[in-house]
């Protein structure tokens, strides 16, 4: 297994939303966090308007970043998410 942590789980946020909205990546902010009902979800800021992600937004965000940074094709259902609590540390993980 092969894993990506929080800053690359951020970038694929952004530029997968950047791509969407026809804006620049560096015009989205974004903060992972964990909700108990949820799972992993991420806030995210564009233009001063607050938007949660719930685990399937950050899912279609990953598999697309890996697609077009690494020209690895892993679907979302190959994905994991997961904290390191030590590390205080997101990750993603799929098969390498």
């Amino acid at each position: 297994m092969v894993r990506i942590y929080t800053d690359e789980i951020i970038n694929a946020i952004c530029l997968h939303t950047a791509e969407r909205r026809g804006i620049q990546p560096t015009d989205v902010e974004v903060q992972l966090g964990y909700d108990e009902e949820y799972g992993i979800t991420a806030e995210m800021w564009v233009g001063g308007r607050s938007q949660y992600l719930i685990t399937a937004n950050l899912l279609e965000a990953i598999e697309q970043y890996l697609f077009s940074h690494y020209n690895r094709r892993v679907f979302r259902s190959d994905i994991s998410l997961g904290i390191d609590e030590e590390a205080e540390e997101f990750w993603a993980e799929f098969p390498g």
